[in-house]
C-alpha cells in the first residue's frame, strides 16, 4: 500500500481490507514497523518496536479474527502491562523493568484483534506535560519539530498525527489523553469513569482520575475501541457500566438539538483571545448544525476544586515513586536516577494524612455535584484543550527536570495552561479533544467537549456529526510536515 493511501485509512478500514483478503495482517504490521523506522528518528516516539509482533500477529494470544483484525497498535508505556515486555515508565529508574502478566486490558485488546508491536513515549511516571528529558528522549511534535506534543501519552499523539497508524494506547490522569490529542490534531477521549479496567494492579478507584483510553483520527475509531475493549475484571473494587448500544451503532445518528454552553473562564484562568476566538468559531459551527450554544459556567469553586486535585496527584505520585523505590531496595529516590521535581513531589506528599485526604475527596464530591447540576441544564460544555499555545521544546517550567524548588508552584504553573481538562478526571466524567481549532504557531488546536457522567456516546455521536459535516476533513484537510506520506 502506498503511505499516502496508508495514511488515509483508519484502523476500521484496514481491517476490514484484512477481512476481504486484499492485506493481511502481518503485511500491516509491516507497514506501521516501516513507518516508525522512518519517521522515529526525527520524532522519537516509540521506545520499542516488538519484532517478533511484527512478524507474528498472532504473538501474545491476539486474536486476528477479532474486530480489529490484526490492526497495529502501540501500547503507552505507562499502565497496562504486557507479560515479558519491558515497562520502563518514561524512567531510568525502571530501566529493565519485564512485566509478567498482562493486564486484563491487554487481554481485552488482544481479544479485539489489535496486535500490540510496540510502546510510545511517556514523562516520567506519566507525571508532566512533555516527554522531554535529554537523557532519556526528547519526543517532538510532527506538526512542527520544535515544539512538543504535550503529554503525557506524548508518542501516541505523534504516531497518530504522523500517520504511522491511525489508533493507539493513552491514558489520563489530568488530561494526558485529551491534551496531546489536541496539540497533535488527533481524536482523544477520556472516557467516564468505570469503563476500562486496569486489574489486576488497579483500577479506577485506585488514584480517584486516573482513566485508560485511546487516540485515533476518526470517531468510528474510538466507538469500536470503546465497544470492544471495555468492561471490568472479576472482583472489580466499584462498578463498570455498559452502554445501552454499541457506540458504532450510535454514532450513525445525529445527536438531538442540544444544549451546549461555551467556557474558558474557569476560577482563575483563561485562554488567549486567539483560543476564545478558535472557540467561538467552534460554537458557529455547532449551531449551523441546529444545537443551541451559548456562554455558561458550572457553579463550581475553581480554587478549593485544584487545590484538591494537587493535593490528589502530590500524594498519589508520591505513593507511585514510595512503591517503585521500596522494590530496589531504595530508602529514597536517587538523584541520578529519578527526575528532580519527581523526588519533591515524593517529599511532598509522602506522608500525606487520612485528614488531608478527607478533605480533599469533600472538595471531589462538592465539585462533582457542582457538575452534575450544571449537566442537568447543559448537554454538553466546550472549552479549549490548554489555555495557552503548545510550548516550544526546552520550555523547562512544566517539565519535571524543572528546578522549581516549589512542588505547589509547580503545580499551580501547570494549571493556568492546563486548566481545562484535569477537573473531568476528578468528577469522572467523558471529555473529547476534537481537532477543530488552529494554534496562532499554526499547530492545531482541539476543542474539548465535556459531558455528564456515562453520555461517552453522546460526545462521540455530536463529534461523528460534525466529522460528518467537515467531510472528514479533521485540522481542516491539513497534514504535518513531518508525515508518513512526505517523508
Amino acid at each position: 500500500m502506498s503511505w499516502d493511501d496508508w495514511a488515509k485509512q483508519d484502523a476500521m478500514g484496514l481491517a476490514a481490507l484484512v477481512r476481504q483478503g486484499e492485506l493481511t495482517a502481518a503485511e500491516l504490521a509491516a507497514q506501521a514497523a516501516a513507518g516508525i523506522a522512518r519517521l522515529n528518528p526525527s520524532l522519537s516516539a516509540v521506545v520499542e518496536v516488538f519484532e517478533d509482533a511484527v512478524a507474528d500477529p498472532a504473538t501474545g494470544g491476539t486474536d486476528l479474527a477479532g474486530p480489529f483484525a490484526g490492526v497495529p497498535w502501540l501500547m503507552k508505556d505507562l499502565g497496562p502491562t504486557i507479560a515479558g515486555r519491558l515497562q520502563e515508565m518514561g524512567s531510568r529508574l525502571m530501566r529493565g523493568n519485564r512485566a509478567s502478566s498482562d493486564a486484563y486490558l491487554t487481554t481485552r485488546i488482544r481479544e479485539a484483534g489489535l496486535n500490540i508491536i510496540g510502546r510510545t513515549t511517556t514523562p516520567e511516571f506519566g507525571c508532566c506535560s512533555s516527554a522531554e528529558n535529554p537523557a532519556v528522549y526528547v519526543t517532538r511534535n510532527p506538526w512542527n519539530p520544535d515544539y512538543t506534543t504535550n503529554g503525557s501519552s506524548a508518542g501516541c499523539g505523534a504516531m497518530l498525527a504522523a500517520g504511522v497508524l491511525p489508533l493507539s494506547h493513552a491514558t489520563d490522569g489530568g488530561g494526558s489523553i485529551r491534551i496531546p490529542a489536541g496539540a497533535c490534531g488527533n481524536l482523544g477521549l477520556k472516557p467516564s469513569r468505570g469503563v476500562f479496567s486496569t486489574a489486576p494492579y488497579a483500577s479506577d478507584i485506585t488514584s480517584l482520575v486516573s482513566t485508560q483510553g485511546c487516540q485515533s483520527r476518526t470517531v468510528r475509531d474510538t466507538a469500536a475501541f470503546l465497544d470492544h475493549c471495555r468492561g471490568g475484571a472479576p472482583g472489580e473494587f466499584m462498578p463498570y457500566w455498559t452502554a445501552p448500544e454499541p457506540y458504532t451503532t450510535l454514532i450513525q445518528r445525529d445527536p438531538k438539538p442540544l444544549r451546549i454552553a461555551l467556557s474558558h473562564e474557569w476560577g482563575d484562568y483563561r485562554a488567549t483571545p486567539h483560543f476564545v476566538a478558535e472557540l467561538e468559531r467552534a460554537g458557529r459551527l455547532l449551531e449551523s448544525l441546529g444545537h443551541h450554544v451559548d456562554w455558561a459556567l458550572p457553579a463550581v469553586d475553581f480554587r478549593a476544586a485544584f487545590a484538591a486535585q494537587t493535593t490528589c496527584y502530590i500524594s498519589n505520585f508520591a505513593q507511585t515513586v514510595a512503591n517503585l523505590i521500596a522494590a530496589r531496595g531504595f530508602d529514597r529516590p536517587p538523584e541520578d536516577l529519578v527526575e528532580p521535581m519527581n523526588i519533591r513531589i515524593w517529599e511532598a506528599g509522602l506522608h500525606t494524612s487520612y485528614s488531608e485526604r478527607a478533605r480533599m475527596q469533600a472538595v471531589f464530591n462538592t465539585t462533582s455535584r457542582a457538575f452534575g447540576a450544571f449537566f442537568e441544564e447543559w448537554d454538553v460544555i466546550l472549552t479549549p484543550i490548554t489555555a495557552l499555545p503548545t510550548p516550544r521544546l526546552g520550555t523547562i517550567e512544566y517539565l519535571t527536570i524543572s528546578e522549581n524548588p516549589d512542588v505547589l508552584d509547580w503545580f499551580g504553573n501547570l494549571w493556568r495552561n492546563f486548566a481545562y481538562t484535569p477537573l473531568a478526571n476528578l468528577c469522572g466524567i467523558p471529555g473529547l479533544s476534537m481537532p477543530l481549532g488552529v494554534q496562532e504557531n499554526g499547530l492545531p488546536l482541539g476543542i474539548q467537549a465535556q459531558a455528564k457522567q456515562a453520555d461517552d456516546g453522546l460526545l462521540l455521536q455530536l463529534a461523528a456529526q460534525v466529522e460528518r459535516a467537515i467531510g472528514g476533513q479533521w485540522n481542516g484537510g491539513r497534514r504535518p510536515s513531518v508525515h508518513v506520506a512526505t517523508g
